[in-house]
């Protein structure tokens, strides 16, 4: 399977990773009245959109709850700029304590769970997140779906293979069946009985292989000694005890996150807003003790420096008082008196010099 070139960091026990795609119109209104409804009726503690955030452009959502046994939850939905077709949007939720599965879904906390309420997409493939999803009859088609599936999607993608053709109760897709925090990360891929060896074929670079009439999960990092299959899916609509228990056991592994999970799971983290008065006032307490600190420090090092020129000044005094007169400095030698011979030359070529001016006598 090809890997990415750096180890990715793993995910946290914690948290409830999920991007997606809004097909419909209109994503910012749907997200504000679902926050209202919640907010009103009690399900959800407060929510708000922050301001001034350091994440790429586009709107931001924060809304905080408790999961039960009273569990506090923080939730961040982004809306990112995106000139593909739809929006795309990313949620991260973190708990107090390790995610439970059974947890009311963190998706529906900002999107209406209206059956066309059109957010319910896997931003990767474009397949539902919410029904079944046929496999394409082409094979290189299969083989690209997986590719895309594996490198960018942020959702656990389940193949499933009909060992038969089942009835309408088999046709439908698992999803209303799991516990309720997988149902919007979990994007079925549907086998028909004839297609296992064309899936399997395209599974074969990906390390992993799908049962005749059982289910694999495709794995966001290398092959490893995990088991992630299912040898038998009855598709009769009863529960598929075993598939669940697959699906919880791969969520909380702590996958590999898939690339810009980190950054959305550290902006959650670092630049939440939504704080009760509680944590305001701890927060202000932090900034308080970390001011002093940088005080403290400035003040230590401005005595150290004072104390350093101090005692710079007083060895430059010392070395003053201490070092011997300096000697005179020597003539130029313009201003040196000249020597006896100098003294006598110079008089004898004055005296030539008159000589030659002086006239001659005439007869007397």
């Amino acid at each position: 399977m090809p890997t990415s070139p750096t180890a990715r960091p793993a995910s946290s026990p914690t948290v409830w990773p999920a991007r997606g795609r809004h097909l419909g119109a209109d994503p910012q209104d749907l997200i504000r009245q679902r926050l209202r409804e919640l907010g009103d009726g009690g399900t959800i503690d407060d929510h708000q959109e922050p301001t001034g955030t350091d994440s790429a452009p586009g709107s931001v959502f924060e809304a905080r709850w408790r999961a039960p046994g009273d569990v506090t939850v923080r939730a961040r939905l982004t809306l990112p700029s995106d000139a593909r077709e739809g929006q795309a949007w990313v949620l991260v939720a973190e708990a107090e304590s390790p995610w439970d599965q059974r947890w009311p879904s963190p998706a529906t906390r900002f999107w209406p769970e209206a059956p066309d309420a059109g957010w319910d997409h896997d931003d990767a493939t474009g397949l539902s997140l919410r029904d079944v999803n046929r496999l394409p009859a082409d094979d290189k088609a299969v083989r690209r779906l997986f590719r895309e599936a594996v490198r960018d999607s942020w959702n656990i993608h389940l193949v499933v293979h009909e060992a038969m053709t089942p009835d309408a109760r088999g046709l439908k897709s698992l999803n209303p069946l799991l516990p309720e925090s997988l149902r919007h990360r979990v994007v079925e891929h549907r086998a028909s009985p004839q297609q296992l060896r064309a899936v399997n074929w395209a599974l074969r670079e990906i390390g992993v292989q799908v049962p005749r009439g059982g289910a694999v999960i495709l794995p966001r990092r290398a092959a490893s000694d995990d088991d992630f299959s299912v040898r038998s899916v009855f598709l009769d609509g009863s529960e598929p005890t075993e598939l669940i228990d697959t699906l919880t056991r791969y969520a909380v592994s702590g996958p590999a996150l898939p690339d810009g999970a980190d950054d959305a799971v550290t902006a959650l983290r670092e630049q939440w807003q939504l704080l009760t008065t509680e944590e305001e006032l701890d927060r202000e307490r932090r900034l308080v003790a970390m001011y002093a600190e940088a005080l403290d420090a400035m003040t230590r090092s401005r005595d150290l420096y004072r104390e350093a020129a101090e005692r710079a000044h007083e060895a430059l005094a010392a070395y003053r008082e201490s070092a011997p007169a300096a000697p005179e400095p020597p003539r130029p030698p313009s201003e040196r008196p000249a020597s006896p011979l100098q003294q006598l030359t110079r008089t004898l070529e004055r005296l030539k010099g008159n000589g030659r001016n002086r006239p001659p006598h005439g007869p007397s």
